[in-house]
């Protein structure tokens, strides 16, 4: 497979998706009764995403790319401080780095990085015949599989730089794979539910790969290659051009993904500001 360059406007794109990404998972949670105090606020290009307290979708997402005036940042931190809520920024290396020096020198922190990899979907393997898409009646089957085996991860690797309660990660992997254009699945064996997971066509030809987990009784036998090889061929079929997936860098979850034929494209950096006091004046 021929080298994926990632330049400026690739970066773009795939930032600009996942920042869609987030205002859909916040859309899916107003649905369904969140905190009513909610927010998706669109700035520099990205999004600023409240869903409600210790959801994973609070963050910031797509900066970088279209400058961030000091005046939109103050709305940023006022509008999370208002509901109680650090404010969590993700960064790309590809992005402007002078948006990383202004974040530092407002108080942000930085806690962690993400890697961003893509494949090209010119060539797909042959569809594994343990693997089908999960109806919307299967849903409450497929939440129970991913979830439980999210609550008993993988330790290689970055360790994550937050963990969520049952509760939570069920209403957030519900928010995510309940979004228009989302597809899910789930790997069986003998019969049994082993593994899920789920793509996004997002706009401008891109997949997004998505909630992927496999039981730990059933892990490293294959599970994660084959609900891989089933998203590439149908994320094929509905005309998108890249995939792309997020990991923790030196992840299990990379290392699958480099052996299914994606390539590292760039890394992302989480920097987070801890809630002020009311009377702050968002001023560094």
């Amino acid at each position: 497979m021929e080298p994926l360059f990632c330049d400026t406007a690739l970066a773009l794109r795939i930032e600009r998706a996942e920042a869609e990404f987030m205002a859909a998972c916040a859309v899916a949670a107003k649905a369904r009764g969140a905190d009513p105090r909610g927010f998706t606020m669109r700035v520099g290009g990205g999004v600023a995403n409240f869903v409600e307290a210790g959801s994973p979708f609070n963050k910031v997402a797509g900066l970088g790319f279209a400058g961030v005036p000091d005046a939109v940042l103050d709305e940023i931190e006022q509008a999370f401080a208002a509901v109680g809520c650090p404010v969590e920024v993700e960064v790309s290396s590809l992005g402007d780095a002078a948006l990383g020096v202004r974040l530092t020198e407002r108080g942000y922190r930085l806690v962690s990085f993400e890697n961003v990899l893509g494949r090209l979907l010119s060539d797909v393997p042959t569809y594994p015949s343990d693997v089908r898409p999960s109806p919307d009646d299967e849903l409450p089957t497929w939440l129970d599989v991913v979830v439980e085996a999210f609550l008993h991860a993988d330790v290689e690797g970055v360790t994550a730089h937050e963990q969520f309660s049952r509760t939570t990660l069920e209403t957030a992997e519900r928010d995510q794979v309940t979004t228009a254009g989302t597809v899910r699945y789930l790997a069986w064996r003998e019969g049994t539910p082993v593994g899920g997971a789920a793509f996004r066509a997002a706009d401008d030809g891109i997949a997004q790969f998505i909630g992927a987990a496999t039981q730990p009784a059933h892990r490293r036998s294959g599970v994660q290659t084959a609900l891989l090889t089933a998203r590439l061929a149908d994320a094929r079929a509905a005309g998108c051009e890249l995939a792309v997936v997020t990991t923790r860098p030196g992840s299990r979850s990379q290392h699958n993904v480099q052996r299914a034929g994606f390539q590292l494209l760039y890394s992302r950096a989480v920097l987070i500001r801890e809630e002020r006091q009311a009377d702050t004046t968002f001023r560094s």
